[in-house]
């Protein structure tokens, strides 16, 4: 168990001065960030060793989005630990020790030179005390969007949606899926699936998904120029 207590500012907040969607999975991943570096298996140890972590997936349940100057913390929590893949759960809480979100996410440990999975090292296998599941509902990581589809204009990665890794941050995914959804549209549910990585001066050509049985929810796939996705979010009210 790990966390940091936090402040919501000016700079992270919406039109609404509350944290968006993108501001808590930022303050989700800061949190795992936090720990690593804390117990000495951060981007230091990876990089002298040629390795980093990727997400596969998001899935984060929505309770109450915290308020600009509200004071939160935020914690997370690894679970499971096997072959090149770690599952963590995170929790944003209230002064009141009220649950604000709760998260599950899947990551892939990868070699810098090939891009392929690597197995975690005992050294990194040791330095994180793993702790129980987090009682929510559990939804499948792979996302498959059905109904209508409408086209967006397409997008050319710049450098400020990269992160230490040189690719896409997926913090930066989720904001641009945001852009594309109905204004007002407010997501008490998101899922986000991670295919593959982009890099600086690739094109996202978005898709996005309405499902006519439920108007309370929609997918956005962020494509290549084949067709094949970067990663797909699913939304619900």
């Amino acid at each position: 168990m790990y966390h940091f207590e936090q402040r919501v500012r000016y700079s992270e907040v919406d039109e609404q001065r509350l944290l968006p969607l993108s501001g808590i999975i930022d303050y989700f991943q800061d949190c795992s960030t936090f720990q690593s570096e804390d117990l000495g298996v951060g981007l230091d140890y990876l990089t002298a060793r040629g390795m980093f972590w990727v997400i596969n997936s998001w899935q984060l349940e929505i309770l109450r989005r915290p308020a600009l100057g509200e004071a939160v913390s935020v914690w997370t929590r690894p679970y499971e630990l096997k072959g090149f893949l770690g599952f963590r759960n995170f929790y944003l809480k209230d002064e009141a020790g009220e649950y604000l979100a709760k998260a599950n996410s899947i990551w892939s440990l990868i070699r810098t030179d090939s891009f392929r999975p690597v197995q975690i090292p005992e050294e990194v296998m040791g330095a994180y005390e793993l702790g129980e599941k987090l009682p929510m509902e559990y939804a499948p990581r792979k996302i498959r969007p059905e109904g209508e589809t409408a086209q967006a204009e397409p997008l050319t990665v710049s450098r400020w949606h990269l992160d230490v890794n040189h690719h896409v941050n997926n913090g930066r995914y989720i904001q641009i899926c945001q852009s594309l959804l109905p204004a007002g549209f407010e997501a008490k549910k998101l899922r986000a699936e991670y295919r593959a990585q982009a890099f600086l001066g690739d094109v996202l050509h978005p898709v996005i998904y309405t499902e006519s049985t439920d108007p309370e929810k929609y997918a956005v796939a962020l494509n290549d120029a084949e067709g094949n996705a970067y990663v797909v979010l699913e939304v619900e009210r």
